[in-house]
């Protein structure tokens, strides 16, 4: 009977500890299912977030301002077209650096969200600036500027409207390059120019080669009442002069015979009557001169804007100067201008 009892017992201890084990296992399995239900739904609400991040969409050198009508009837509205759509330089004819269209903040539907360069205007208890990428599509880039008073608003438009022009630019030309130049160029090996001198550019197709050597390649594209031009050359750097950036119209004229003209002695020059514009700037990890103004054909008619690189190629002891030149006279340039500086930033040296 003693035995019997022992026995009894410890049956019933076993039982009780598989009893409190599976009680555990079962807590332990109910814990494991909450975390990997709250693992799995977090991993979909960022897949769907991802998701609901729409393409943005929108035209070149354009914003969306989002701003009261009084305001943009008035003279916060003329402070902001004074500083964000003013006149770009280098071109003929006046033609805003950027267009700009408005719409009233009760307007602003979804739709309208998925603009590629959106730009808040309001008052509010703070004088602030905030800009922002990818809020409600992508690529996209958004400015909020928000003042207490009207003078403040003002105020803060002028000191961030570089800025945002250099921002809304930079992410325009990725998405033209993106969609125009990430295939269907010239291969650096078929073009004698960039493969003897180590250079690379990605020029499209729909540019045609006119001329290709060792001294120097250029590029021309026809479009509507003209043409497109993209020049490329070397220079040596024979004085501190050529590294300095002091000497870039006088090369440009001395190299103008590049570009012919229809009858012999023809070629171009630089507009005298216009003072280029001259600013320091970085191409392809080199010290760079970004030079803007107008050049004309001798002995005919012919003129137009350009934009012209010179890279400071110290190691190589030259200078790389890369042009692109409009030949366009009864429409608007800019967005000409935006294409062929477009191609030439793609310009890299090859390794």
């Amino acid at each position: 009977m003693v035995k019997i009892g022992i026995m009894v017992n410890f049956v019933g201890k076993w039982y009780v500890f598989c009893v409190i084990l599976a009680t555990q296992i079962s807590i332990m399995k109910k814990i494991f299912l909450i975390l990997l239900s709250v693992v799995l739904l977090t991993s979909c609400s960022n897949k769907k977030s991802k998701k609901l991040l729409i393409s943005s969409s929108g035209r070149m050198n354009h914003a969306l301002v989002v701003i009261n009508n009084d305001d943009w009837q008035g003279r916060v509205g003329d402070s902001i077209r004074k500083f964000l759509a003013r006149d770009m330089v280098g071109l003929p004819q006046a033609e805003p650096v950027l267009h700009l269209n408005q719409i009233d903040p009760r307007n602003f539907s979804d739709f309208l969200r998925a603009n590629r360069n959106i730009i808040f205007i309001k008052q509010g208890d703070k004088n602030t600036f905030v800009s922002r990428k990818n809020v409600y599509a992508k690529p996209q880039y958004v400015a909020e500027i928000k003042g207490k008073t009207k003078d403040d608003i003002i105020k803060i438009t002028k000191k961030h409207a570089e800025e945002i022009i250099k921002e809304i630019q930079k992410g325009d030309m990725a998405v033209f390059q993106k969609m125009h130049l990430s295939k269907n160029y010239y291969k650096p090996e078929n073009v004698v120019f960039f493969k003897e001198n180590g250079v690379e550019m990605r020029v499209p197709y729909l540019y045609q080669k006119s001329h290709d050597d060792k001294e120097y390649v250029w590029f021309v594209r026809d479009i509507p009442e003209g043409y497109l031009n993209i020049l490329v050359y070397t220079l040596p750097i024979t004085s501190p002069e050529d590294e300095n950036g002091e000497n870039i119209i006088k090369a440009r004229d001395e190299k103008g015979h590049y570009i012919p003209g229809d009858k012999e002695g023809m070629h171009i020059l630089t507009e005298k009557n216009f003072t280029p514009e001259k600013i320091e700037t970085k191409l392809a990890n080199l010290k760079t001169y970004e030079t803007r103004g107008n050049w004309y054909m001798t002995d005919d008619f012919m003129a137009g804007p350009f934009v012209n690189y010179t890279l400071v190629d110290k190691k190589n002891n030259r200078l790389i100067v890369a042009e692109g030149l409009v030949y366009a006279p009864n429409i608007k340039k800019r967005n000409y201008m935006f294409e062929l500086e477009s191609i030439i930033k793609t310009l890299k040296l090859k390794k």
